[in-house]
C-alpha cells in the first residue's frame, strides 16, 4: 500500500519513512500542506495519508477539509499526526475530516496497529466497491452477450431523443433480428443458439461507432441507437451490419458452420421534429416485420404515414 507522509520537520519525516518501508509500505513524502495536498488531489493519489497537524502555509487540517470537499472517487483515509492532545482537539481533527488521532512523540507499536486497521478498511471500501461496480453491471447488462439489456438501452434511447430535441439534432435506431433464430436452436441445441447471440452481438458492435449504443432488446432481437444520422443514413449503417452478419457463419467447436442473416428495421428522428421514443420504436418494429415479410435478411426503412407524423 501507498502511504502519503507530510511533516515538515526533516528529522521527523525520515523517520517516518524509514519505519513505514521496513513495515513494507510504499510512501510518497512531501515537506508542507500545499505539497501534500498536490499530491493528494492528482491522479493516482495514495489511499492513505499521514498528515502533521502544524504545517507552515496549509495545515494538515486545511488539507483534510480539501480532500473531504473534493469528494474523490476513492476514499482516502487520513491520520493527524500532533501534538495537541486535548479533547477538543482530537474533536476538532474529526470534524475536519479525519479517520485518526495520534499525539506525538508516538509509539511505534501503536502507530502500526493503527496502520494495520486503516489498510483493514480500505480494503473492505476496496470490496464494497467491487461489489458495487459487479451488482451495477447484472443490472444494466446482457448476461450472455454483454450487451446493454433491455431497460438500459431503453432508457439511453429516451435519454439521446430529449438531447436531439433540445439540440434540435437527427438520431437514428435499427431494430434488429436474427433471421430464423428459432431453426438454430431446434437444430443444434441452445448453446449452439447462444453461441450464435454472441456472435451476433460482437460483428453488431464491430459495424458500430464508439458513440453508437448496442442493446439486447430481447430474445434475438437487438436495438442499435445511432447518434447524428437521418433515416438515410442510418439505413447505410443497417446495411453495413446486415452484410457484416451475412459475411460468414459461426463456426462450433465441432467445425459446424451455422449461417447467419438479420433482418433491420430503420427509424429516426429528425431534427426539429417532435417525434418521441415511442413512436420511432414503433415505426423500426414496423418496418422491421417488412423486412421479414420481404423475404428476410435486408433492411427496410420506415414509412412515417403509418405513425401519422413526421420522422
Amino acid at each position: 500500500m501507498q502511504v502519503l507522509i507530510a511533516e515538515d520537520d526533516p528529522i521527523s519525516r525520515r523517520v517516518l519513512e524509514t519505519m513505514l518501508k521496513r513495515w513494507g509500505y510504499e510512501t510518497v513524502v512531501a515537506c508542507n500542506g500545499s505539497e501534500a495536498w498536490d499530491r493528494l488531489a492528482g491522479a493516482g493519489a495514495p489511499g492513505l495519508a499521514i498528515l502533521d497537524w502544524m504545517m507552515p502555509g496549509m495545515s494538515g487540517l486545511d488539507v483534510c477539509r480539501l480532500i473531504r470537499q473534493a469528494n474523490r472517487k476513492d476514499y482516502l483515509y487520513i491520520i493527524l499526526l500532533t501534538a495537541k492532545g486535548r479533547q477538543e482537539d482530537v474533536i476538532e481533527g474529526m470534524n475536519a475530516g479525519a479517520d485518526d488521532y495520534i499525539t506525538k512523540p508516538f509509539d511505534s507499536g501503536e502507530l502500526r496497529v493503527r496502520l494495520r486497521a486503516a489498510q483493514r478498511i480500505l480494503d473492505l471500501q476496496s470490496e464494497l466497491i467491487s461489489t458495487r461496480e459487479a451488482l451495477r453491471e447484472q443490472a444494466t447488462h446482457d448476461f450472455l452477450t454483454g450487451l446493454w439489456n433491455r431497460s438500459a438501452i431503453l432508457d439511453m434511447f429516451y435519454d439521446e431523443i430529449a438531447r436531439a430535441q433540445r439540440e434540435e439534432k437527427s438520431v437514428g435506431v435499427m431494430m434488429c433480428d436474427l433471421d430464423h433464430f428459432k431453426k438454430v436452436n431446434d437444430t443444434y441445441g441452445h448453446k449452439a443458439g447462444d453461441r450464435v447471440l454472441c456472435e451476433a452481438a460482437k460483428r453488431l458492435q464491430q459495424t458500430a461507432r464508439p458513440y453508437d449504443r448496442i442493446g439486447r432488446y430481447g430474445g434475438e432481437e437487438f436495438l442499435v441507437i445511432v447518434p447524428g444520422c437521418d433515416l438515410t443514413s442510418t439505413g447505410f449503417a443497417a446495411e453495413r451490419a446486415r452484410a457484416a452478419m451475412a459475411a460468414e457463419p459461426v463456426v462450433l467447436p465441432d467445425g459446424t458452420n451455422i449461417p447467419v442473416m438479420i433482418s433491420i428495421g430503420v427509424a429516426a428522428k429528425l431534427g426539429g421534429s417532435k417525434s418521441d421514443a415511442e413512436t420511432i420504436i414503433f415505426l423500426a418494429d414496423e418496418a422491421l416485420y417488412r423486412a421479414k415479410r420481404n423475404g428476410r435478411d435486408r433492411v427496410e426503412l420506415a414509412n412515417p404515414a403509418l405513425a401519422g407524423r413526421a420522422i
